[in-house]
């Protein structure tokens, strides 16, 4: 090994877990497309708090004298339900439930055109504003914006808006199936974040409210794109909703990450009342600092609005310059040069307790846990994710296929069609301007539909995005004219061997499922955390089998996303789905560092976890294997037990076409009774360790060392921050973990407690005993707690113990941690804050909405879903 590499490795060694220098991050998060832009002359308001909310239906909640005062106040992102962490078989709630808002619009908005943007609600929507209807939405997935400037709102006005949703089942718009027969949950609520946008009656339109193919708000494309130099193209739509004509310079300033200005063009609009018109810009960039996965560099491209010299509207867009081709047999190429295969994972926005209502702090640290994991690529499934998830993505470097709502169902009436038609281009329209988004799935996933809707989808493709370096359009081989159209094609290791392959590249959309039936779902890539060791080793184990398939290629094959990366519920199977590296919590499992350990060791990333790593997944128990298995990216693995009594070295298989970094078995080496023999005695019991060094060009550049867990006797608290801390807004939320240890800090796996959790100061606890959540019983070693912040920043100290106390047992813990302020102004009245268990109403609300099927029907859906799963083909 060469000096500067030894240097690099042993820095990387002493650097947080994070793999980042950083104490914390702050990830920017941006609104209706754009983060915001000092001095623009556009107000962003947190829209979150001050919610009254209802589960069910009740007569004239719409209206502004109806009495919502023994309604709970609650924050968005919000879910109607608090759900057990294992809630599956269609347990969560469906049905309506409303939400009313007394709000007073801000006095400094005025002259401004006011909008309430809602990021997504599940289901059906029916809003009211003032008592009036005034418009509806359906989907659960995509944004929408209510203007109250057009509806006669006025600066200072006090208001009510009345929001009606239902998330029941409704096969006329997508996706269209069923729960009871679906693999993930239509949780309700306005689960996303809801903002409040004041901008000039000139101003810059939405993309997606503008409703302009190709158009709307700020497009940026690329072109010419080498190390050399780079143009960078802007397309910027402006409106003008004054009742007199106006004159206007749109200026566009590109800058580097830093701030440093690039370059700056400006030009002129004249607008008719009510016209909107695009201008073009373009500007060069010498000597790019290119986008990539392991390098995700992004540029700031500032857009104003400008009367003279003042500054109207404007925002900014992060732009990340980078040029992908799919070149066929000679696979996926990224700059200019071979990337190799792209391996990742789906990701459905499914969270213990909260179902799908996940604050952008969690959006970002799940995006921040794939990539710590080695993925880079992601495929949404089966829906457009959060918009911060999305910024996360282009932060972090992970490439996301997009795909429109949808999910084994095809409805035949026309109209069901266009709706997807719709959400895909509106899907294209909020994403198009994320470096991450690599491929749109603009079809129905494992769905038999028609020829001339597959056409259709892939010509929105082209249509609302018609540049050179267009994300491409990706479905599945067998499906009705996707190989003989498409850009990318779903198949499966080895189908770039067979005869009839495609041209084109092909990708796994799903790998790493073995189950035996679509009815029991006995398999060995699932395991709940709970099963402990031998389980979690299975699981790990088969998945790299799975893994390295990925691998396996003539050129044509490009990788693929395992299925799936966290445990989620499900709507037909009683059983949440456990092939996660994460559970649900986001605790990780023993294949979590089987995934880390294929990211090369020499990796450098600003952001996420990386370098040469070792992990032994054995828990030198008195039920734990002979084999010790062990994790790594290294050269090769020492393995020694007993303080070095006994050592063995074994070189870590890199074989091509197989799994870059193949696990190390070391076999016979734990055996109970011979580390008894050690133990037995107090004098002793230390020598009953296990050391793994990872061993680069014959150096040691990264160790874990193990011991058995002796007996019950401390509780220690961490928090996952992921470097991000947790935001005074009322809806942030952070993982608490609780862990079971002996005197020396080794977890006590095998632990069997209840943790009692308090919390004092500035933050709340998520669930109570009704979910399990407070008390939570210990599973392998550890219980961990949701925390939520109020809507004032300052300390926060969490308090754990067993629920039953006593001289012997494991003693309390406790610990504190800071919210930091909300970076936008809120817009909200309420004050009052209720504890997080749902309040259940009464006048108009049924009392039950769980589905319930006779046996016969229940075999009759899961019948379906067998059909489905077998047509589109299960791993073999």
């Amino acid at each position: 090994m060469n000096s500067r590499l030894f240097l690099l490795l042993t820095v990387w060694l002493l650097l947080p877990l994070t793999g980042s220098a950083a104490e914390t991050h702050r990830p920017e998060i941006s609104v209706a497309g754009f983060i915001q832009l000092p001095g623009s002359g556009r107000q962003v308001y947190n829209f979150n708090p001050g919610w009254r909310f209802f589960k069910g239906d009740i007569r004239g909640a719409e209206t502004v004298d109806f009495d919502d005062r023994s309604w709970q106040v609650v924050s968005t992102p919000h879910t109607v339900e608090l759900m057990p962490a294992e809630a599956s078989g269609c347990r969560n709630s469906q049905g309506p439930a409303w939400y009313r808002k007394h709000f007073v619009v801000p006095a400094e908005t005025k002259g401004k055109r006011v909008l309430i943007h809602f990021e997504a609600v599940m289901g059906k929507q029916i809003l009211y504003l003032n008592g009036k209807r005034i418009q509806e939405h359906i989907g659960g997935y995509l944004p929408f914006t209510l203007d109250l400037t057009a509806n006669g709102v006025q600066a200072g006005d006090s208001c009510l808006l009345a929001v009606f949703t239902d998330n029941s089942d409704d096969k006329s718009y997508p996706p269209g199936k069923r729960q009871y027969t679906l693999d993930f949950a239509y949780h309700g609520g306005i689960y996303r974040d809801v903002w409040m946008i004041a901008k000039s009656p000139v101003a810059i339109t939405d993309a997606m409210d503008s409703q302009t193919v190709a158009g709307g708000g700020v497009f940026v494309h690329y072109d010419k794109i080498s190390e050399k130099s780079a143009q960078v193209y802007a397309n910027t739509e402006v409106r003008n909703d004054n009742t007199r004509s106006e004159t206007v310079t749109v200026e566009t300033t590109l800058t580097d990450a830093d701030g440093k200005v690039l370059g700056q063009v400006s030009g002129k609009l004249s607008l008719k009342p009510g016209e909107k018109k695009i201008i073009r810009q373009q500007l060069g960039v010498k000597n790019p600092k290119l986008w990539s996965p392991d390098t995700p560099y992004l540029y700031r491209l500032q857009s104003r609005v400008k009367k003279g010299t003042r500054s109207l509207d404007g925002g900014i867009t992060r732009v990340g310059i980078r040029l992908a081709e799919f070149r066929g047999k000679d696979g996926f190429w990224l700059n200019g040069k071979p990337f190799g295969q792209l391996v990742g994972a789906n990701r459905h926005q499914d969270f213990a307790y909260v179902g799908n209502a996940l604050p952008n702090s969690q959006q970002w640290r799940d995006a921040k846990r794939l990539r710590d994991a080695g993925c880079t690529i992601i495929r949404t499934a089966h829906y457009p994710q959060d918009p911060s998830f999305m910024d996360a993505c282009d932060e972090l470097g992970l490439f996301v296929i997009v795909a429109t709502p949808g999910w084994q169902y095809w409805n035949k009436a026309p109209e069901f069609g266009e709706l997807v038609h719709r959400n895909t281009r509106e899907m294209i329209r909020r994403d198009r301007n994320h470096p991450s988004v690599l491929m749109w799935e603009p079809i129905l996933n494992e769905t038999r539909y028609p020829l001339d809707f597959a056409l259709k989808a892939l010509e929105i493709t082209k249509e609302e995005y018609p540049y050179p370096g267009r994300p491409v359009a990706a479905a599945d081989v067998h499906s009705a004219g996707v190989k003989e159209h498409y850009d990318v094609v779903y198949g499966w290791p080895g189908d770039d061997e067979k005869e009839d392959r495609p041209e084109q590249c092909i990708f796994t959309r799903e790998f790493g499922e073995n189950v035996d039936d679509w009815y029991a779902h006995n398999n060995d890539n699932r395991a709940s955390r709970s099963w402990g060791e031998r389980p979690l080793l299975v699981q790990a184990l088969s998945l790299a089998k799975s893994y390295g398939e990925m691998y396996r290629t003539t050129g044509l094959f490009i990788g693929g996303a395992q299925w799936h990366p966290f445990d989620h519920q499900r709507g037909y199977h009683p059983d949440p789905y456990w092939g996660g590296i994460y559970d649900a919590f986001r605790q990780k499992k023993y294949a979590y560092e089987m995934f880390r350990s294929q990211s090369p060791a020499c990796l450098q990333h600003p952001l996420a976890e990386c370098g040469p790593m070792v992990f032994i997944a054995h828990e030198m128990s008195q039920f734990s294997d002979a084999d010790v298995v062990v994790f790594s990216n290294c050269d090769s693995i020492r393995l020694s037990v007993y303080d070095g009594t006994k050592n063995w070295t074994k070189p870590v298989p890199h074989t091509k076409g197989h799994l870059p970094n193949a696990p190390v078995v070391f076999e016979n080496v734990w055996d109970f009774w011979e580390a008894r023999g050690y133990s037995y005695t107090q004098k002793n019991w230390q020598k009953v360790n296990m050391i793994a060094e990872g061993i680069i060009n014959g150096k040691v550049v990264c160790t874990q060392k193990k011991m058995p867990s002796r007996r019950s006797t401390k509780l220690r608290l961490y928090v996952d921050t992921q470097d991000v801390k947790l935001t005074a807004d009322g809806s942030d939320f952070m993982v608490v973990v609780a862990e079971v240890t002996d005197d020396n800090g080794n977890v006590r796996r095998l632990a069997k407690e209840n943790i009692v959790f308090t919390v004092e100061g500035e933050g709340e606890i998520i669930g109570d005993a009704a979910i399990g959540a407070n008390p939570r019983a210990v599973e392998f070693g550890s219980a961990p707690v949701l925390i939520r912040s109020t809507r004032k920043a300052g300390k926060i100290r969490v308090k754990a113990r067993v629920q039953f106390e006593g001289t012997q047992a494991p003693t309390a813990a406790e610990l504190e941690f800071e919210s930091v302020p909300a970076e936008l102004p809120f817009c909200y009245e309420e004050q009052e804050m209720i504890s997080s268990t749902v309040r259940t109403g009464t006048a108009g609300e049924a009392s039950d909405t769980k589905v319930r099927l006779t046996e016969e029907e229940r075999q009759k859906v899961l019948d379906e879903v067998e059909r489905q799963q077998t047509e589109f083909g299960i791993e073999k």
